[in-house]
């Protein structure tokens, strides 16, 4: 794919090397360079995948008995609105993107670095400055908000926990969320190689670019929205909460206009890793390429308008409800088309099974299950009966966990041998992957059937008749915890201790995989020429 990269079997430094003018933690949280920034971004997204991971163990043990054990009500609801705020906030929105868009990007794009570096950097400390007010919350009076994450009106106005503070943190961590869609977008309109057209450039790069589109224009409508509540909250200002002449209905809408476009700003760069990882591992170039370019720019435009599907029953109008079931089904279309070139690209092809595959299969598998069942929350009829049940919170873990979050670390195990010069050790990592792909599929496949049967979310205590099945949930809760918790430590000890990687272990195509690992401080030598398409295993053959 480049004439000009550099190709060599030995890396060339430590990941964790000391570079530029400042030495020590500051040599890293001072650092413009788009890979340190990368790592920084995984580190603190990792250590806040943790804190929510327990928080949800936590929860999962509540269940396990009926009646009051852990936690009261009041403490419950505290600790699934600070779950989800972490998961969704922290981790999941700048999960792919922040980290692995960061790290790659550049390097598939043929560049030294982003098209704004120090706004790169500024990005991560408003990451930090958010996060850090979001744990605030938690210790001054009032406590923790308690409105779940969503911080439906009225009750998080007239509510006297500390919704404030989280709105705040929510509030900021958009700011660097819009500061990074804005340097991606400029860096893949800019800083591409000589050669590299728009249907040269990797699917990975397809799909941050669609997804940085949907941080730009989507994140300031929910910035907004946070700011009015904050508004209410302090001056009584009666937009809102119809005690003072408000319409929460006007939330809703405000609140999901961004928040579905946020399920797929999740969800798309999980997309373009499967799309690397396929092909890699099938060892053929991908079936459909400019479909599946296409398609992410599909899924961002019409994601976009089905945001009333989460409202059918709100009373809005019904022939609104229509409409939106009707996109909520058009949206599956480019979906679809992702999956069935996916299949295809393994179809006859010389498959070398690895860890990042296997993650990238269960990608399609959950995303999948999660899609045909966010096809039955998109039917009016069905909706009405599954609305505010665990069916919701089993479908939406699909679509995240068992979409997003396993397609991160197919990034991680994918791009690992790159990022720090090691490889990973694959006997700990194929044990924690059975670890998870069980207790993943018991814990919400479970909750989706006692949804069904009438369980409904958000509650702290269950009737009788649900015992068995929350037992089942709670189980498979501890093999995923377990096997997540083997994976933590396998990656964080490979990193130091692993196996010197070579530069291109997986057979790689792409740019990225032509440097060393991990990558030199301005990634090329000299800026490559890019002559032929991203996935030509055959050109790469003949070398």
């Amino acid at each position: 794919m480049a004439s000009h990269a550099i190709d060599t079997a030995q890396p060339q430094e430590n990941f964790l090397e000391v570079r530029g003018r400042h030495t020590g933690i500051l040599s890293w949280i001072l650092s413009t360079d788009h890979k340190r920034i990368g790592i920084l971004y995984l580190i603190s997204i990792m250590t806040f995948f943790v804190v929510g991971m327990f928080l949800g163990f936590f929860m999962r043990l509540e269940q396990l008995s009926m009646g009051e054990t852990l936690m009261k009500s009041t403490t419950y609801n505290q600790v699934f609105t600070l779950h989800g705020v972490i998961m969704i906030f922290l981790f999941i929105i700048p999960g792919i993107m922040a980290t692995f868009g960061n790290f790659i990007l550049p390097l598939q794009l043929g560049a030294k670095d982003v098209a704004f570096p120090r706004l790169n950097l500024l990005s991560w400390w408003i990451y930090v400055v958010g996060a850090v007010i979001a744990l605030l919350s938690i210790v001054l009076p009032g406590g923790m908000a308690d409105t779940g994450w969503t911080f439906y009106v009225p009750y998080s106005v007239r509510t006297g926990a500390n919704v404030s503070m989280a709105l705040l943190a929510a509030f900021t961590l958009g700011f660097s969320s819009i500061l990074t869609g804005l340097n991606f977008v400029a860096t893949i309109h800019r800083m591409r190689a000589p050669g590299m057209t728009w249907f040269r450039m990797p699917l990975f790069v397809w799909s941050v670019y669609a997804t940085a589109w949907i941080q730009v224009l989507a994140t300031p409508v929910v910035g907004i929205t946070l700011v009015l509540v904050t508004l209410e909250r302090t001056l009584g200002i009666g937009i809102f909460d119809p005690a003072m002449g408000g319409d929460p209905v006007l939330y809703q809408h405000m609140f999901w206009i961004y928040s579905h476009p946020a399920v797929y700003l999740m969800v798309l760069p999980g997309m373009g890793v499967v799309s690397e990882i396929l092909p890699t591992f099938a060892r053929r170039t991908i079936f459909g390429y400019k479909a599946i370019a296409y398609s992410s720019v599909g899924i961002a435009l019409v994601g976009s308008l089905v945001w009333g599907h989460h409202m059918y029953v709100s009373g809005q109008s019904y022939y609104a409800s229509v409409i939106f079931s009707f996109l909520t089904f058009f949206v599956a279309i480019p979906t679809a088309i992702k999956v069935f070139n996916w299949v295809a690209t393994l179809y006859k092809g010389s498959i070398r099974v690895e860890i990042p595959l296997l993650y990238a299969l269960a990608f399609i598998f959950h995303f999948s299950i999660g899609g045909f069942t966010g096809l039955m929350n998109g039917a009016i009829s069905l909706d009405v009966h599954l609305h505010d049940t665990y069916f919701v919170v089993g479908h939406f873990h699909y679509t995240m966990f068992g979409g997003t979050v396993f397609a991160l670390f197919g990034a991680l195990y994918y791009w690992f041998p790159k990022i720090t010069g090691k490889m990973f050790n694959k006997r700990n990592a194929m044990i924690a992957f059975v670890l998870q792909i069980i207790g993943f599929n018991m814990l919400y496949f479970t909750m989706m059937v006692m949804g069904y049967l009438g369980m409904p979310r958000r509650y702290y205590d269950h009737l009788p008749k649900f015992h068995d099945a929350h037992v089942i949930a709670t189980v498979g809760s501890w093999f995923l915890v377990a096997g997540l918790l083997l994976m933590i430590y396998n990656v964080v000890r490979s990193a130091m201790n692993g196996a010197p990687a070579s530069a291109n272990p997986w057979g790689g195509t792409t740019l990225e995989w032509k440097v060393a690992s991990p990558p030199p401080l301005e990634n090329f030598d000299e800026i490559p020429h890019v002559d032929r398409e991203p996935y030509d295993h055959t050109a790469e053959a003949s070398r």
